[in-house]
């Protein structure tokens, strides 16, 4: 999927009109500025401050997706991956004994050797990554449904009051996504495993020529995805408290929304993160909007997918155009006189 524009116009505007990072940030104020006008009141301190815990839970989540997209994958394995991460840092000190401290570890960890598992069988075996991460979701699932006896478990007292904190204005939800996403940020663009990962999602081709170990990082975005739904989860079970079993099954599309958004291309590539988190805010407060004036949760499903249908398509037909402005625009060659 191409987003080069040949259009003789700024820059700037070739990356708008074909739906690159800087998009979503105008789009993001847009929806702000509309939403009082929308819904009154939806722009209150107590709006906003419900809004930002769940748009950093699904900025997180949303990291780890990039990651895996970035390698030319796509993880569908994100509502098992929350559910048992969820599973994990709730259930484990209420039924089992297991510390608070212990249980957190655990609901980063155990996710992560998961998304380990998805890697290894990608790359090693070649299946498909759909196939694999649909397979690891469904283990998942029934993992959670054992763990729990088909019964959700309280969050820890002490995540519970962390999570619902704030630093002055700021949710401590908001602060943890804001590390995660400087955190992988600072990596993916300013490190040598970041650049490697980069070369390997535009070819891998060349990446393998050069020496670059593809199978091994290619593993490692899958391991390090899972973790981030782990501390995704972490985080949603806190805020909440008492969270469904199958939660997670809210955050699939999102996921991928808000990557598509924050404009990585679907075929790979450079990963957009930090516009990828404000994805995550402009399809929350999206929805909380939707909510205010009367959609129901499948509607909001249904205008997620709109909008990230227009995206698609928006990268698809703007270079098209271009490319034909261009021809038009071309001066024809002068008849050479018999």
């Amino acid at each position: 999927m191409s987003t080069t524009v040949d259009m003789k116009m700024d820059p700037r505007w070739k990356r708008l009109l074909s739906g690159g990072s800087g998009a979503i940030w105008i789009a993001t104020a847009v929806l702000f500025l509309a939403s009082p006008f929308v819904a009154s009141g939806s722009l209150s301190q107590a709006a906003v401050l419900g809004m930002l815990p769940f748009a950093a839970v699904l900025a997180i989540a949303a990291v780890g997706q990039n990651l895996v997209v970035q390698q030319r994958g796509l993880d569908l394995s994100v509502p098992g991956m929350m559910a048992f991460g969820a599973a994990l840092v709730s259930g484990l000190p209420q039924w089992y004994g297991w510390s608070p401290a212990f249980a957190v570890a655990a609901a980063v960890l155990l996710p992560a050797f998961a998304g380990l598992v998805n890697g290894i069988i990608i790359t090693r075996f070649g299946v498909m990554p759909l196939v694999v991460t649909l397979g690891m979701n469904v283990i998942l699932l029934g993992t959670v449904f054992a763990i729990s006896n088909g019964t959700p478990a309280g969050s820890p007292s002490g995540l519970a009051e962390f999570a619902k904190g704030r630093v002055g204005l700021v949710p401590n939800a908001v602060l943890i996504a804001a590390v995660v996403i400087g955190l992988a940020g600072f990596i993916a663009q300013r490190s040598i495993v970041g650049r490697r990962m980069t070369a390997i999602g535009v070819s891998e081709r060349a990446a393998t020529a050069i020496g670059i170990r593809v199978m091994l990082y290619q593993t490692m975005a899958y391991a390090l995805a899972g973790a981030a739904y782990g501390i995704a989860a972490i985080i949603y079970t806190g805020y909440v408290t008492t969270p469904p079993l199958f939660y997670g099954d809210a955050y699939l599309l999102p996921t991928v929304a808000a990557v598509v958004l924050g404009g990585t291309a679907l075929t790979g590539g450079r990963a957009a993160l930090v516009s990828t988190g404000i994805a995550a805010l402009f399809l929350t407060q999206l929805g909380q909007l939707l909510r205010a004036v009367g959609w129901p949760e499948p509607l909001q499903l249904v205008a997620q997918a709109v909008v990230l249908l227009s995206v698609v398509l928006l990268r698809e037909l703007v270079p098209t155009i271009a490319r034909a402005w261009n021809e038009r625009r071309a001066p024809r060659p002068t008849p050479t006189p018999a």
